[in-house]
């Protein structure tokens, strides 16, 4: 062990509260709190729902480390885990591993069965398609009355028709499984929350499962009914894997585009670029910069040490809790220079929003293309476009896992 080496679980100084809150007024930046922690170091100790005091990792380098490191496992199950809230630790044990909490090689039996439909190759065969729902859902909005919400029109409606189509989940469902899967990723969310919300969930996908084995078609869902099958995973393990992909695969995509569309309203200098943007490269740099900007995953990738890990000068030990908190880490001015300016030709390297190593987001691909379509469609076929209320009258999910908007009202 160097000379160096701290452990900082005995400082004197109360721990902070995490989740943090944003500043008024400030939408786009992480909480400052964090931004301050991650000027001294870049681990800091916080205490959460339940009391207990885990690690937040704020700084760029530990975070992209530790994201890489296997001792730093993602087993909610095991004891010292900082789980989100009440109901998730509740419900921990009711639930299927998946890709979402399992280590070694569970995670890469689970991985592997996402893979197919999530390959960069599938998911820009789906670029035309994307490109007509985008259309149509937009000639919706200039058809409509005004101010018209973005959320409900476009920002939420895009994605969940195009993972509902992926996934092989009738689309006129999707509202069902929004409303069960909120119940559970509220920051307040009850035991009881959580548990009913899970099995609503699991009781629909097992019976979707089931009618796929029969009479199955190009989808994720019959993809794994056949593995089903084939005895290679339960109907309740394929369920727990197609409800975390639903749930991802919109709800963040979502909160991404949203609050990307704000932050462009208030940099009209940017917005002009992507606007008329027609390089597909520059485009896609665009969107990594509003990612990095904009940190949707404002509660952090969830971590437990299985060993003693020693990173930045910390001594973090076997059975602590870590939080990877992405959004001060992509505002880390060790790696983005001037990180309060979002500035669409940034080349400072990667983000972690999607996370790092071997459970970075399965969906990142899809999400990027989604990005890539609606952000400069919605510009080019709206140039007038501007927000109906003040900024800081917009409702922001300060209190719920993925940020985003409760709406977005517009008009022109």
């Amino acid at each position: 062990m160097t000379d160096t080496l701290t452990d900082s679980s005995n400082d004197t100084a109360p721990e902070p509260d995490f989740p943090m809150m944003r500043a008024p007024g400030c939408p786009f930046a992480p909480p400052p709190k964090a931004l301050e922690l991650n000027e001294a170091r870049q681990l800091s100790r916080v205490r959460i729902w339940d009391g207990s005091t885990p690690w937040l990792v704020t700084g760029y380098e530990a975070t992209r480390a530790l994201f890489a490191d296997g001792r730093a496992s993602v087993d909610d199950r095991k004891p010292g885990y900082p789980h989100w809230n009440e109901g998730m630790l509740a419900t921990v044990h009711k639930r299927p591993r998946s890709v979402f909490t399992s280590d070694a090689e569970e995670h890469t039996r689970f991985r592997r069965m996402l893979s197919r439909p999530f390959t960069y190759k599938r998911v820009e065969a789906l670029r035309p398609a994307v490109q007509r729902i985008t259309d149509e859902h937009i000639d919706a909005i200039l058809a409509g009355p005004r101010p018209a919400d973005l959320v409900e029109s476009l920002a939420l409606a895009v994605p969940s028709l195009v993972i509902s189509e992926m996934l092989g989940v009738p689309y006129e469902d999707a509202e069902f499984f929004q409303e069960q899967a909120n119940k559970g990723m509220s920051r307040y969310a009850s035991a009881e929350d959580a548990a009913a919300g899970a099995g609503a969930l699991a009781k629909y996908l097992a019976k979707l499962v089931r009618a796929k084995i029969d009479d199955p078609s190009e989808d994720l869902v019959s993809d794994l009914a056949e593995r089903v099958k084939n005895e290679e995973i339960s109907v309740r393990e394929v369920a727990q894997l197609a409800t975390g992909v639903l749930i991802a695969g919109h709800e963040t995509t979502a909160g991404q585009l949203g609050v990307s569309i704000v932050a462009l309203l208030e940099h009209p200098d940017q917005l002009a670029l992507l606007r008329d943007a027609d390089d597909p490269k520059v485009i896609a740099n665009a969107v990594e910069e509003l990612m990095r900007f904009v940190s949707i995953i404002q509660t952090g990738q969830r971590r437990i040490a299985v060993e003693d890990i020693e990173i930045d000068g910390e001594l973090i030990r076997a059975g602590e809790g870590i939080i990877l908190d992405v959004a001060p880490a992509n505002w880390d001015p060790r790696q983005f220079p001037e990180p309060d300016r979002l500035d669409l030709n940034r080349q400072d390297g990667p983000h972690v929003g999607f996370g790092y190593g071997r459970h970075q987001c399965v969906g990142q691909q899809l999400a990027r293309m989604e990005l890539q379509i609606v952000l400069p469609t919605l510009l080019r076929r709206i140039p007038t476009m501007r927000l109906a209320v003040p900024l800081d009258q917009l409702p922001f999910k300060h209190d719920a896992l993925a940020y985003g908007l409760y709406e977005l009202p517009v008009t022109w």
